[in-house]
Protein backbone atom coordinates (compact mmCIF):
# COMPACT_ATOMS: atom_id res chain seq x y z
CA UNK A 1 0.00 0.00 0.00
CA UNK A 2 1.29 3.29 -1.20
CA UNK A 3 2.51 5.96 1.44
CA UNK A 4 0.32 8.89 0.98
CA UNK A 5 2.42 12.48 0.69
CA UNK A 6 1.59 15.80 2.88
CA UNK A 7 1.75 18.78 1.29
CA UNK A 8 2.20 22.13 3.59
CA UNK A 9 1.27 25.29 2.40
CA UNK A 10 3.94 27.59 4.01
CA UNK A 11 4.31 30.61 1.21
CA UNK A 12 2.27 33.25 3.21
CA UNK A 13 3.15 36.45 3.91
CA UNK A 14 1.37 36.58 7.09
CA UNK A 15 0.42 40.27 6.93
CA UNK A 16 -2.36 40.54 9.35
CA UNK A 17 0.24 38.19 11.54
CA UNK A 18 2.91 40.62 11.79
CA UNK A 19 5.75 38.12 10.16
CA UNK A 20 6.81 34.69 8.95
CA UNK A 21 3.68 32.58 10.82
CA UNK A 22 5.54 29.15 9.14
CA UNK A 23 8.62 30.00 11.16
CA UNK A 24 8.05 30.96 14.00
CA UNK A 25 8.43 28.95 17.34
CA UNK A 26 5.75 28.05 19.70
CA UNK A 27 7.41 26.01 22.80
CA UNK A 28 10.89 26.28 24.64
CA UNK A 29 12.06 24.00 22.56
CA UNK A 30 11.74 25.93 19.45
CA UNK A 31 9.17 24.44 17.41
CA UNK A 32 6.98 25.68 15.10
CA UNK A 33 3.21 24.96 14.09
CA UNK A 34 4.45 22.60 11.23
CA UNK A 35 6.88 20.52 13.54
CA UNK A 36 3.55 18.99 15.28
CA UNK A 37 1.87 18.34 11.62
CA UNK A 38 5.02 16.57 10.40
CA UNK A 39 5.35 14.40 13.68
CA UNK A 40 1.46 13.75 13.88
CA UNK A 41 1.35 12.71 9.95
CA UNK A 42 5.06 10.74 9.79
CA UNK A 43 3.00 9.04 12.69
CA UNK A 44 -0.29 8.65 11.11
CA UNK A 45 1.81 6.88 7.82
CA UNK A 46 2.40 9.75 5.66
CA UNK A 47 5.57 8.84 3.86
CA UNK A 48 6.68 11.94 1.46
CA UNK A 49 5.81 15.64 2.43
CA UNK A 50 6.11 18.82 -0.35
CA UNK A 51 6.72 22.29 1.27
CA UNK A 52 5.41 24.96 -0.91
CA UNK A 53 7.47 28.16 -0.04
CA UNK A 54 9.49 31.06 -1.58
CA UNK A 55 13.19 31.91 -2.13
CA UNK A 56 13.28 34.79 0.21
CA UNK A 57 13.31 32.41 2.85
CA UNK A 58 14.19 29.16 1.26
CA UNK A 59 17.71 28.80 3.21
CA UNK A 60 16.35 29.16 6.58
CA UNK A 61 13.20 27.14 6.01
CA UNK A 62 15.49 23.97 5.13
CA UNK A 63 17.55 24.20 7.67
CA UNK A 64 14.98 24.34 10.36
CA UNK A 65 13.36 20.86 8.74
CA UNK A 66 15.27 18.60 6.62
CA UNK A 67 17.58 17.36 9.43
CA UNK A 68 13.92 16.04 10.70
CA UNK A 69 13.08 14.37 8.25
CA UNK A 70 16.52 12.77 7.66
CA UNK A 71 15.82 8.83 7.01
CA UNK A 72 12.16 9.42 7.67
CA UNK A 73 10.74 10.40 5.05
CA UNK A 74 11.39 12.04 1.34
CA UNK A 75 11.15 15.45 1.14
CA UNK A 76 10.58 18.14 -1.98
CA UNK A 77 10.51 21.72 -2.12
CA UNK A 78 7.83 23.76 -5.03
CA UNK A 79 8.20 28.03 -4.98
CA UNK A 80 5.15 29.74 -5.00
CA UNK A 81 6.56 32.88 -6.61
CA UNK A 82 4.62 35.51 -8.04
CA UNK A 83 6.33 34.97 -12.03
CA UNK A 84 4.97 31.96 -12.33
CA UNK A 85 2.00 32.69 -14.09
CA UNK A 86 1.83 33.40 -17.68
CA UNK A 87 3.73 36.33 -18.88
CA UNK A 88 1.17 38.64 -19.50
CA UNK A 89 0.09 38.98 -15.96
CA UNK A 90 3.01 39.59 -14.47
CA UNK A 91 2.90 42.98 -12.37
CA UNK A 92 5.73 44.53 -10.76
CA UNK A 93 3.65 46.26 -8.39
CA UNK A 94 1.81 42.54 -6.89
CA UNK A 95 3.82 41.59 -3.17
CA UNK A 96 1.23 39.57 -2.09
CA UNK A 97 1.34 35.39 -3.56
CA UNK A 98 -1.26 34.29 -5.46
CA UNK A 99 -2.65 32.53 -3.28
CA UNK A 100 -3.76 29.28 -1.98
CA UNK A 101 -5.03 27.03 -5.64
CA UNK A 102 -2.19 28.76 -6.96
CA UNK A 103 -0.15 26.71 -4.66
CA UNK A 104 -1.93 23.58 -5.65
CA UNK A 105 -1.42 23.81 -8.87
CA UNK A 106 2.55 24.16 -8.49
CA UNK A 107 2.70 20.79 -6.89
CA UNK A 108 1.75 18.96 -9.66
CA UNK A 109 5.12 17.92 -10.82
CA UNK A 110 6.52 16.42 -7.68
CA UNK A 111 3.55 14.83 -6.45
CA UNK A 112 2.66 11.13 -7.96
CA UNK A 113 0.89 9.84 -5.02
CA UNK A 114 -2.91 10.62 -3.49
CA UNK A 115 -1.49 13.28 -0.89
CA UNK A 116 -3.02 16.09 1.99
CA UNK A 117 -3.03 19.28 1.68
CA UNK A 118 -2.74 21.68 4.54
CA UNK A 119 -1.55 25.22 5.94
CA UNK A 120 1.48 25.65 7.67
CA UNK A 121 0.38 27.39 10.53
CA UNK A 122 -2.84 25.61 11.60
CA UNK A 123 -2.28 22.82 14.47
CA UNK A 124 -5.07 20.37 13.03
CA UNK A 125 -4.35 17.51 15.66
CA UNK A 126 -2.96 14.08 15.87
CA UNK A 127 -6.33 12.47 15.46
CA UNK A 128 -7.10 14.15 11.95
CA UNK A 129 -3.89 12.81 10.23
CA UNK A 130 -4.71 9.55 11.23
CA UNK A 131 -8.36 9.83 9.47
CA UNK A 132 -7.26 11.38 6.68
CA UNK A 133 -4.01 8.85 5.70
CA UNK A 134 -6.32 5.80 6.76
CA UNK A 135 -8.85 7.54 3.30
CA UNK A 136 -5.57 8.01 1.29
CA UNK A 137 -4.24 4.79 1.55
CA UNK A 138 -7.89 2.80 0.61
CA UNK A 139 -8.06 5.24 -2.45
CA UNK A 140 -7.16 3.93 -6.02
CA UNK A 141 -4.99 6.86 -6.91
CA UNK A 142 -6.30 6.80 -10.67
CA UNK A 143 -9.87 8.09 -9.21
CA UNK A 144 -11.38 11.25 -8.46
CA UNK A 145 -12.32 10.30 -5.28
CA UNK A 146 -11.23 13.47 -2.58
CA UNK A 147 -12.24 14.35 0.94
CA UNK A 148 -12.23 17.19 2.92
CA UNK A 149 -11.35 17.29 6.81
CA UNK A 150 -14.69 19.11 8.45
CA UNK A 151 -14.27 21.60 11.36
CA UNK A 152 -17.34 23.33 13.04
CA UNK A 153 -17.01 27.51 12.66
CA UNK A 154 -16.70 28.01 16.41
CA UNK A 155 -13.95 26.19 17.12
CA UNK A 156 -11.82 28.05 14.51
CA UNK A 157 -12.33 31.68 15.26
CA UNK A 158 -9.97 33.83 16.43
CA UNK A 159 -10.85 36.23 19.17
CA UNK A 160 -8.70 39.40 17.68
CA UNK A 161 -9.75 39.94 14.59
CA UNK A 162 -11.58 38.19 11.19
CA UNK A 163 -10.35 35.07 9.84
CA UNK A 164 -11.13 33.65 6.21
CA UNK A 165 -13.06 30.25 6.18
CA UNK A 166 -14.39 27.75 3.54
CA UNK A 167 -18.31 27.37 4.22
CA UNK A 168 -19.31 24.19 3.43
CA UNK A 169 -22.66 22.44 2.00
CA UNK A 170 -22.71 18.98 3.05
CA UNK A 171 -25.37 16.44 1.41
CA UNK A 172 -27.42 13.97 3.33
CA UNK A 173 -24.41 11.37 2.12
CA UNK A 174 -21.79 13.15 3.74
CA UNK A 175 -20.17 14.42 0.50
CA UNK A 176 -19.47 17.82 -0.45
CA UNK A 177 -21.95 19.68 -2.41
CA UNK A 178 -20.30 23.28 -2.83
CA UNK A 179 -17.56 25.13 -0.88
CA UNK A 180 -17.67 28.64 -0.86
CA UNK A 181 -14.55 30.95 0.50
CA UNK A 182 -15.87 33.46 3.11
CA UNK A 183 -12.91 36.00 3.61
CA UNK A 184 -13.82 38.27 6.31
CA UNK A 185 -15.81 36.23 9.46
CA UNK A 186 -15.28 37.94 12.78
CA UNK A 187 -16.85 37.86 16.28
CA UNK A 188 -18.67 40.99 16.64
CA UNK A 189 -20.34 41.76 20.04
CA UNK A 190 -20.52 37.98 21.11
CA UNK A 191 -21.54 36.80 17.44
CA UNK A 192 -20.33 35.59 14.35
CA UNK A 193 -20.74 37.47 11.45
CA UNK A 194 -19.12 37.73 7.46
CA UNK A 195 -19.06 39.76 5.63
CA UNK A 196 -21.39 39.39 2.10
CA UNK A 197 -20.33 40.61 -1.58
CA UNK A 198 -21.12 44.36 -1.05
CA UNK A 199 -19.40 44.50 2.30
CA UNK A 200 -21.96 44.14 4.54
CA UNK A 201 -21.77 42.01 7.68
CA UNK A 202 -24.53 39.59 8.18
CA UNK A 203 -24.59 36.86 10.48
CA UNK A 204 -23.25 33.00 10.51
CA UNK A 205 -24.70 29.83 12.05
CA UNK A 206 -21.25 28.77 14.70
CA UNK A 207 -22.10 25.31 13.43
CA UNK A 208 -21.32 25.93 10.15
CA UNK A 209 -19.24 23.67 8.66
CA UNK A 210 -15.75 24.74 7.78
CA UNK A 211 -12.82 23.55 5.45
CA UNK A 212 -9.53 24.89 6.88
CA UNK A 213 -7.76 23.52 4.07
CA UNK A 214 -6.98 20.36 5.20
CA UNK A 215 -7.94 18.51 1.91
CA UNK A 216 -7.53 14.54 0.61
CA UNK A 217 -6.46 14.33 -2.88
CA UNK A 218 -5.55 11.84 -5.92
CA UNK A 219 -3.07 13.45 -8.56
CA UNK A 220 -6.32 13.60 -10.76
CA UNK A 221 -7.52 16.45 -9.02
CA UNK A 222 -4.47 18.31 -10.90
CA UNK A 223 -6.92 17.88 -14.12
CA UNK A 224 -8.54 20.70 -12.75
CA UNK A 225 -7.82 24.35 -12.09
CA UNK A 226 -5.58 25.48 -14.67
CA UNK A 227 -8.02 27.15 -17.03
CA UNK A 228 -9.80 28.53 -14.27
CA UNK A 229 -6.95 30.16 -12.96
CA UNK A 230 -5.87 32.08 -16.28
CA UNK A 231 -9.74 32.74 -16.25
CA UNK A 232 -9.02 34.30 -12.55
CA UNK A 233 -6.20 35.87 -13.69
CA UNK A 234 -7.77 37.92 -16.85
CA UNK A 235 -10.57 38.92 -14.73
CA UNK A 236 -7.80 40.38 -11.70
CA UNK A 237 -4.94 41.47 -13.98
CA UNK A 238 -5.34 45.20 -11.93
CA UNK A 239 -6.60 43.68 -8.42
CA UNK A 240 -2.97 43.66 -6.39
CA UNK A 241 -4.60 41.78 -3.39
CA UNK A 242 -6.80 39.03 -5.44
CA UNK A 243 -6.28 35.49 -4.64
CA UNK A 244 -6.86 32.24 -6.29
CA UNK A 245 -8.30 30.01 -3.35
CA UNK A 246 -8.41 25.79 -2.79
CA UNK A 247 -12.46 26.15 -2.92
CA UNK A 248 -12.51 27.49 -6.58
CA UNK A 249 -10.63 24.43 -7.78
CA UNK A 250 -12.36 22.63 -5.46
CA UNK A 251 -15.99 23.79 -6.79
CA UNK A 252 -14.78 22.97 -10.26
CA UNK A 253 -14.37 19.41 -9.39
CA UNK A 254 -17.65 19.10 -8.31
CA UNK A 255 -19.36 21.00 -11.27
CA UNK A 256 -17.48 18.57 -13.54
CA UNK A 257 -19.17 15.63 -12.46
CA UNK A 258 -16.65 13.70 -12.40
CA UNK A 259 -15.39 13.38 -9.06
CA UNK A 260 -16.67 13.88 -5.28
CA UNK A 261 -15.67 14.84 -1.84
CA UNK A 262 -16.34 12.98 1.40
CA UNK A 263 -16.24 15.23 3.94
CA UNK A 264 -14.71 13.59 7.25
CA UNK A 265 -14.50 14.20 10.93
CA UNK A 266 -12.51 13.92 13.74
CA UNK A 267 -12.48 14.52 17.36
CA UNK A 268 -9.03 16.39 16.86
CA UNK A 269 -8.91 20.12 18.18
CA UNK A 270 -7.94 22.84 16.03
CA UNK A 271 -6.29 26.15 16.84
CA UNK A 272 -4.02 28.18 14.64
CA UNK A 273 -2.50 31.70 14.37
CA UNK A 274 -4.07 34.45 11.92
CA UNK A 275 -3.08 37.15 14.80
CA UNK A 276 -0.03 37.73 17.32
CA UNK A 277 -2.50 38.25 19.89
CA UNK A 278 -3.35 34.54 18.86
CA UNK A 279 -0.10 33.38 19.71
CA UNK A 280 -0.20 32.70 23.63
CA UNK A 281 -3.57 30.50 22.91
CA UNK A 282 -1.22 28.10 20.72
CA UNK A 283 1.67 28.01 23.32
CA UNK A 284 -0.78 27.43 26.35
CA UNK A 285 -3.02 24.56 24.13
CA UNK A 286 0.85 22.80 22.74
CA UNK A 287 2.14 23.39 26.39
CA UNK A 288 -0.90 21.61 27.96
CA UNK A 289 -0.64 18.73 25.31
CA UNK A 290 3.21 17.82 25.99
CA UNK A 291 2.15 18.47 29.80
CA UNK A 292 -0.64 15.25 29.15
CA UNK A 293 1.95 13.19 27.36
CA UNK A 294 0.38 13.77 23.45
CA UNK A 295 3.50 14.66 22.50
CA UNK A 296 7.75 14.45 23.52
CA UNK A 297 9.09 17.41 24.72
CA UNK A 298 11.27 17.36 22.19
CA UNK A 299 9.93 15.96 19.08
CA UNK A 300 13.27 15.54 17.31
CA UNK A 301 15.52 13.09 19.78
Amino acid sequence: MEKPTLVILAAGMGSRYGGLKQMDTFTPEGDTIIDFSIYDALQAGFGKFVFIIRKSFEKEFKKNIEYKLQGKAEVAYVYQELENVPEKYINPERVKPWGTGHALLMAKDVVKENFAIINGDDFYGKAAFEVMAKSLMTKDKTSYDFNTMAYLLKNTVSEHGYVSRGECQVDENGFLADVTERTHIEKIDGKLMRKDDAGNFIPIDENTIVSMNFWGFTPKCFNFGNRLFEEFLEANKTNLKAEFYIPSVVNEILKSGKATVEVLKSDAKWFGVTYKEDKEIVEKAIKELKKQGAYPTKLWE
